[in-house]
């Protein structure tokens, strides 16, 4: 078995003079929401969001600085990824479930395989920041369809270390482009991952979601869309995944795209996941992977993992009935 690297972990470097917009298209930021405990549910892990500045905390430095968050899967990685599983605790074996959308929808583009593609920005897909023992990093998300119009999807790693604590100063920037936050910046007051994650850092269950508050009195979802979500899909559909990748030869100022049939991990099968034709390197950790041709399909994974700086390869958990179990929770709160 081979030994699993993770994508690039440079830092994120943005330039001062495109940051510099955030200041006029970003200024609106969410305003905390009065925190509420977290809806329980077994296999489910939460954190309300108790701190206070967040808002004001993601300077033009800081963002520059942040570091991006496939670190945090190269850790939980090593720690616990290479614990084989028994092959009943991957069939899951549900029948296949869907989410619809929330409106606004886009329209669909024929399918071609590549590894990567530039994109223009997409208002239901951002860039997330938050701060983990001390260290500010950089993912990408996704706004999807929930009871609450708050949710937002990433990767487990980019809200709890796998195992560990959870995020703080959880911020999410839908449609983030050279600098600008044209629908604000939004802030989470809760955090959901599955315990398999929080803690065991499995990434048979790399997925997280947070929960927004509301900005000038305004849903998330009822701004920038959200996204309808499938979960016991059949294996090895066609994918098409994004993300603001950061390391070398990305900069992390601009959405990214792959696209291609799913296949099954070759090294580490107890992973149960599967990956697409991808170069997405460091930052785009957590961006959404949608079934079909466009980023109007059904949500069905995340930006995972990949093996070496040069990956060929992006690696998705499968959205089996646990990780719909942290997302009906999290959509409920």
């Amino acid at each position: 078995m081979r030994t699993p690297k993770t994508l690039a972990t440079s830092l994120l470097t943005l330039s001062a003079a495109a940051l510099l917009a955030l200041s006029a298209a970003g200024a609106a930021t969410a305003s905390p929401a009065p925190a509420k405990a977290p809806v329980s549910a077994p296999d489910v892990a939460s954190h309300t969001v108790t701190e206070t500045g967040t808002a004001g905390y993601w300077t033009t430095e800081r963002m520059r600085n942040a570091v991006p968050g496939d670190v945090l899967a190269n850790k939980a990685m090593k720690r616990n990824g290479k614990a084989a599983k028994p092959a009943a605790a991957l069939l899951e074996g549900a029948a296949p479930s869907k989410v619809e959308a929330a409106a606004p929808t886009l329209q669909s583009q024929a399918l071609q395989t590549k590894t990567n593609a530039s994109e223009t920005p997409v208002p239901h897909i951002g860039k997330v920041f938050f701060t983990l023992g001390g260290t500010n990093y950089v993912c990408s998300g996704n706004s999807v369809s929930s009871a609450n119009k708050s949710t937002v999807t990433t990767a487990g790693h980019c809200v709890n270390e796998g195992p560990g604590a959870f995020a703080t100063k959880f911020t999410f920037v839908p449609a983030y482009l050279n600098g600008a936050a044209p629908y604000g910046m939004w802030t989470a007051k809760a955090l959901y991952a599955p315990t398999q994650w929080s803690s065991s850092g499995d990434m048979t269950y790399d997925t997280g979601f947070a929960v927004m508050s509301t900005l000038n009195g305004k849903y998330l979802s009822d701004v920038v869309g959200g996204s309808g979500l499938q979960f016991n899909a059949a294996r090895g559909l066609s994918y098409k995944s994004f993300g603001y990748p950061a390391a070398s030869p990305f900069n992390g100022e601009s959405l990214k795209s792959c696209s291609g049939t799913a296949t099954n991990d070759p090294y580490n099968p107890q992973f149960n996941t599967q990956g697409i034709p991808c170069n997405m390197t460091g930052g785009s950790s957590g961006g959404p992977w949608f079934i079909g041709t466009s980023a109007s399909g059904y949500q069905n994974s995340i930006n995972s993992y990949g093996y070496g700086s040069n990956s060929t390869k992006m690696y998705g958990p499968y959205w089996g009935t646990v990780i719909q179990q942290a997302y009906t929770t999290a959509a409920a709160s």
